[in-house]
């Protein structure tokens, strides 16, 4: 299967320790039999799915291009993270489920002052985590492993304020805060799991990347094609880790092709020079075919 990337050890390293926060999550729900702390628990069963989920699709979104995918695998992140998303809204329906539950029919709460203790051990290593592994993600431009960053920083958010509110409960004795926090809990995972379905949908449907990723490629084009008239009908697409990007180029008709040759060599180098996971497809063309409004080479 190939060497194993960084992106896929890090994926594994959410795997261990989503493993180890779910553990501390369970015995903080077991001991406190705390609705509030069963929706944390049920979001990180989520998350430890979320990175299984994650670490396979990394694993075949490494594969070299081959004669059935000419372009790679590297779309298989944007799955990975439409189903993550999926799970975390099914997470948010059980959730609910549990809430309205524990309204309906409150059970005595016990140990809070453990649980508390537990469940926020758990929510630091969470937040130490997730800061790590969002930044990473977007260096190594890694859908699945900046879904993974969000999710965990959303139970990061989540976990702060069920801490909270069940030492609130412990303090008070108002049980009915509890069923009200899970309640809370669910609405916001909800949201979560929406914003991760929507944002992988885009990479799906080969949305563009960013306006300044955009605007940083036309001064490079701009500023590396001297000899040739304007660029025009500019294209890109994100595929994971992969921006393809295409463009027509108009030389001078009496250009011989080893000089416009050379010019496109000069363009791509100077944009893999910033953007290393780049695929540049350029199109020669005569001056008859300038339109006038595309990148005008400085």
């Amino acid at each position: 299967m190939g060497r194993v990337t960084r992106a896929e050890r890090l994926a594994a390293g959410s795997l261990v320790l989503g493993c180890l926060v779910l553990g501390l999550k369970i015995a903080a729900w077991g001991l406190t039999h705390s609705a509030a702390f069963f929706s944390d628990a049920l979001e990180s069963t989520v998350n430890v799915a979320a990175s299984l989920i994650a670490l396979a699709a990394l694993r075949f979104a490494a594969r070299p291009a081959d004669d059935n995918h000419p372009y790679g695998h590297t779309k298989a992140e944007f799955f990975a993270a439409v189903i993550e998303g999926v799970l975390i809204v099914l997470a948010a329906l059980a959730i609910f489920r549990e809430a309205l539950a524990a309204f309906l029919a409150p059970v005595p709460l016990g140990a809070l002052p453990l649980g508390i203790a537990l469940n926020g051990a758990a929510t630091v290593a969470n937040g130490a985590w997730s800061w790590w592994l969002l930044r990473e993600g977007r260096k190594l431009h890694s859908p699945a492993l900046v879904a993974d960053g969000r999710h965990l920083l959303a139970d990061v958010v989540t976990s702060v304020g069920i801490v909270a509110g069940v030492a609130l409960v412990a303090l008070t004795g108002l049980r009915a805060l509890d069923p009200a926090l899970a309640a809370a809990t669910g609405v916001y995972v909800l949201w979560s799991g929406m914003a991760t379905i929507g944002a992988s949908v885009g990479g799906l449907m080969d949305a563009a990347p960013a306006e300044s990723v955009l605007r940083r490629i036309r001064e490079l084009v701009a500023a590396n094609a001297a000899g040739a008239i304007e660029a025009h009908d500019l294209r890109t697409r994100q595929a994971g880790r992969v921006m393809f990007l295409e463009f027509h180029l108009v030389v001078p008709g009496t250009m011989t092709v080893a000089e416009s040759h050379a010019i496109c060599d000069r363009i791509e180098a100077a944009l893999r020079a910033e953007m290393t996971q780049l695929m540049i497809s350029i199109h020669v063309e005569p001056e008859d075919k300038a339109k006038q409004h595309g990148v005008r080479v400085l």
